[in-house]
């Protein structure tokens, strides 16, 4: 299997980090979480609004240093929580500082029932990448609502895509 980094932003640290987690475990990669330069507000509205503005106007915010090179990597599965519709402002960050060129992208998003555009909006911003389908996947109140069964799905065809 190729070398694999799995990339994703969480606000919350909860429901998209749960899946880079189980996702860097059963591709056996490294685990980055994105962060950015300066924090969202600790107050619960003051981020949505501040959110909800930067994901409508394409604002891609400054990110703190990574500690893992995208170009040290074969395979780079990129996560997000869908913000109003489409990818988190640093999730596009990422996906535009990145060179994809000669990469496999495997994208997933998390959502509460609307996924939008999230993944076709990320396909978008992987230039030269060979792309492979993307995991939605919904969460509500009392956790994961998509059926384990497609995500073991999902996972086990890009693993056999990404075999090397």
């Amino acid at each position: 299997m190729s070398r694999t980094l799995v990339v994703y932003y969480s606000l919350s640290g909860k429901d998209t980090e749960s899946v880079a987690k189980r996702l860097a475990e059963e591709f056996g990669g490294d685990l980055e979480r994105l962060e950015t330069k300066t924090p969202y507000p600790e107050d619960y509205e003051a981020a949505v609004e501040q959110g909800k503005r930067e994901a409508e106007s394409g604002f891609c915010p400054e990110l703190k240093p990574l500690a893992h090179d995208p170009k040290d990597y074969d395979c780079i599965v990129v996560g997000t929580p869908t913000w109003w519709y489409t990818m988190a402002p640093a999730v596009l960050s990422f996906m535009r500082q990145t060179d994809f060129a000669g990469k496999t992208v495997l994208p997933f998003q998390t959502h509460a029932g609307q996924p939008g555009h999230a993944i076709s909006d990320m396909r978008k911003e992987t230039r030269g990448a060979m792309l492979f389908s993307g995991l939605r996947l919904e969460f509500g109140k009392n956790g994961l609502v998509t059926p384990e069964s497609e995500i073991g799905e999902w996972i086990a065809h890009a693993k056999e895509a990404i075999k090397g």
